[in-house]
């Protein structure tokens, strides 16, 4: 699915749960494109140490769908490549 059809999605519903595959260390944070498994591709431009690399796929998503940061939420998969996040859109 792409990133347009997300961000309608979350406009008709109110919020839509994204599984992620996750890139840290790479030049810029941005979009790469869907995994065969459905999974979201993104590269992130910041170091998985401490949570930074979270941090910075947060504020990406929160940024690229027009939310605030508290409106993006890691379900799961804080420690792991593949992560499940929640964004809600404005009420």
């Amino acid at each position: 699915m792409d990133v347009d059809a997300l961000r309608g999605r979350l406009a008709n519903d109110g919020s839509v749960t994204l599984s992620v595959r996750a890139r840290p260390g790479a030049h810029e944070t941005r979009f790469k494109g869907e995994m065969s498994d459905g999974s979201i591709k993104i590269d992130i431009a910041s170091s998985p140490e401490d949570g930074r690399a979270n941090d910075e796929l947060l504020r990406f998503l929160a940024e690229q769908f027009d939310v605030s940061r508290r409106d993006v939420v890691l379900l799961s998969g804080a420690t792991a490549r593949l992560k499940l996040i929640r964004i809600t859109g404005k009420s």
